[in-house]
């Protein structure tokens, strides 16, 4: 146990929260937008993964580096816009569509990975290219801070600013607040004029956008090439996050450092010769906590709301 707390209470545990929460966040606020348009959907996963085997292999390809994030940004988008004609256009189930989009991605990768270098493993025989870790002037002669804040990866510093970006643009935009309308009733949207289909698919648009720089991230990042079914997880635990979060960004933000903060743990715990079974369901486990304590404070507000209307109702009846 005292091994357990020298490690946690270090810098270099605080940096590893960060390296690995940095997913998390993007993801949590690509599902926060949809969540915020009535889109919320379960396709993350394949986005991000899609993402991932498309950033390594632009970034192999053209060996220039923005180059393999927009490539990212390409395959994010092409599974996004399938969910969006499956759903919108052709009026198939969302979630059904979501789970055959992740299968797609998730033997599609491998399939293409396959055809490119006879591998279904990893692409370590392709030379990608990764985002470079910035070290932050001042800040990095910081004590234990500099350590803890400096020296990240590219890619984490923007998924602390697309927190704030999200705020802007779902809170004080018009276009958030077409997005938020459709969201609440699509139908009064329509009656004012406000083109639904066209506001959902920017939506899925810009979540998508989001969410391939999770899954950029992860093949030019976290990790130096790809590896299949690498997402592992991370596109669900982001919508654990956002729902944590009741689809605002800071506590999303929060929601999914917490869940970095148990997997950077299980990472920990791997040097202490634990059983590896319990290591690797920690991050599930602690996701699936956090949903039931959602569904618990939700079932609790609800009930309070409920009273509160049957109160005030009895009250309109006594006048």
């Amino acid at each position: 146990m005292d091994k357990i707390f020298v490690a946690i209470f270090t810098p270099e545990f605080l940096f590893s929260v960060i390296r690995v929460s940095t997913p998390l966040i993007l993801g949590a606020m690509a599902a926060l937008i949809c969540n915020r348009g009535g889109m919320l959907h379960i396709a993350f996963e394949g986005i991000m993964l899609s993402a991932a085997f498309l950033g390594m292999l632009t970034s192999a390809l053209t060996q220039n580096v923005l180059i393999g994030v927009l490539g990212a940004i390409a395959g994010g988008l092409l599974i996004s816009m399938m969910l969006g004609y499956f759903h919108l256009v052709l009026n198939s189930d969302r979630t059904l569509t979501g789970i055959a989009l992740n299968t797609f991605a998730s033997a599609g990768t491998v399939f293409a990975l396959y055809l490119l270098v006879q591998d279904k493993g990893t692409s370590s025989s392709l030379p990608s290219l990764v985002v470079p870790n910035l070290d932050i002037p001042i800040l990095k002669d910081i004590p234990v801070l500099g350590t803890a804040l400096s020296g990240h990866n590219a890619l984490t510093y923007v998924a602390f600013l697309t927190v704030f970006l999200t705020y802007i643009i779902v809170f004080r935009t018009p276009l958030g607040l077409r997005i938020r309308t459709v969201g609440e009733n699509p139908n009064a949207a329509a009656s004012v004029g406000i083109d639904v289909m066209k506001v959902r698919f920017i939506t899925l648009a810009i979540s998508a956008v989001v969410a391939s720089l999770a899954g950029a991230y992860m093949s030019m990042g976290y990790l130096s090439w790809f590896s299949r079914d690498m997402v592992a997880g991370r596109g669900f635990m982001a919508i654990a996050a956002q729902n944590l979060g009741a689809a605002l960004p800071l506590p999303s933000f929060l929601a999914a450092l917490a869940f970095g903060a148990v997997t950077a743990l299980a990472n920990v715990l791997q040097t202490l010769n634990m059983p590896s079974e319990i290591i690797q369901a920690m991050p599930y486990v602690a996701t699936l906590v956090g949903l039931g304590f959602f569904g618990y404070a939700a079932k609790k507000g609800n009930e309070k709301r409920a009273k509160a209307s049957l109160a005030h109702a009895k009250e309109r009846e006594a006048v």
